[in-house]
């Protein structure tokens, strides 16, 4: 097993398979990782269509589709329980590459679009909580 890389509480992530890039908070409180989507639609045969906004301001949104790996009630950080939707895609973040599962919920009142939990750092990353990107550029381009 290789030795977790140090990360900021903020970093940014590309999602290779659906060829996003996008700023996201490690939250260590959390257990699992979400991101943020505009409409969640079930569809026939376990898939789901989605919108993931990828920012605040520029109101730009992507549109995808994927199977359903798993549908679970998880707790907010308000702590009321909702049942989400969890898809599954390649995170790839400061020279590692792993496969993780995120929950779709509405994040629009959110700063971060995206949140990591600790099942998505876990065995692959540390968490400075004191710096703000440690692995990735403050500023990156989103050509």
């Amino acid at each position: 097993m290789k030795k977790p890389i140090t990360i900021g509480w903020r970093e940014w992530v590309e999602l290779p398979e659906w060829g996003l890039r996008m700023r996201a908070k490690a939250d260590t409180g959390a257990k699992s990782s979400a991101i943020d989507c505009a409409e969640i639609e079930e569809l026939p045969d376990e898939r789901v269509r989605f919108t993931v906004r990828l920012d605040r301001k520029q109101n730009q949104r992507v549109t995808l589709e994927e199977p359903i790996i798993r549908k679970k009630r998880v707790r907010s950080s308000t702590g009321s329980g909702h049942n989400r939707i969890f898809v599954e895609t390649t995170l790839r973040l400061g020279g590692v590459e792993k496969r993780v599962l995120i929950n779709l919920v509405c994040r629009k009142n959110m700063i971060h679009r995206m949140l990591l939990g600790r099942e998505t750092l876990g065995g692959s990353f540390l968490v400075d909580s004191a710096v703000d990107h440690w692995a990735t550029p403050r500023k990156m381009n989103l050509g």
